[in-house]
C-alpha cells in the first residue's frame, strides 16, 4: 500500500527543524534526503531511518 501524503506531511513537519530537508516520491513511496544524501524513507506510513554514520547528530 503507498504511503499517504498526510503521513509525509507530518514526518515532514516533524523534521522542519532541521535545515535542508527533501524528498522525492518513488514508486507510491517517499524518500527523503538530507544535504542531497539519501537518509531516511517513507515505506507503507513507516518512516525508516538509514543506518548512516552521524544520522544522531542532525536528528538531535
Amino acid at each position: 500500500m503507498p504511503s499517504t501524503k498526510e503521513y509525509l506531511s507530518y514526518i515532514l513537519d516533524s523534521l522542519s527543524h532541521i535545515e535542508d530537508i527533501t524528498y522525492k516520491k518513488m514508486m507510491g513511496e517517499y524518500l527523503i534526503y538530507y544535504n542531497r544524501k539519501y537518509v531516511a524513507g517513507v515505506f507503507d506510513n513507516r518512516f525508516l531511518v538509514k543506518d548512516v554514520k552521524g544520522i544522531e547528530e542532525i536528528t538531535n
